[in-house]
């Protein structure tokens, strides 16, 4: 994935969508970054490339929208995944 090659929230879905697999390392990013406590700030301008001091409304609203689902995926969408490994 390129850094310009997301939407600036993930496509709303009860089920795992082409968005959800193109960003699913996104997604693992997100989660590592969370888990060891990054700010925000620097994990959107590392993952996503996204100046927060130029775009803080924009970028904060990509990491929120991108962590939701990378949190959704945790809980619900990977079921889809791995029913699709099956078929």
């Amino acid at each position: 994935m390129g850094k310009a090659d997301f939407l600036d929230e993930p496509p709303h879905s009860e089920h795992l969508t082409d968005y959800d697999r193109a960003h699913f390392a996104t997604y693992i990013r997100l989660l590592d970054a969370e888990a060891d406590a990054a700010h925000w700030a620097e994990a959107v301008r590392i993952i996503f490339g996204l100046d927060p001091d130029v775009q803080p409304d924009r970028a904060q609203h990509v990491h929120q929208t991108h962590l939701a689902r990378a949190h959704w995926m945790t809980e619900n969408g990977y079921r889809d995944l791995l029913r699709s490994a099956y078929n």
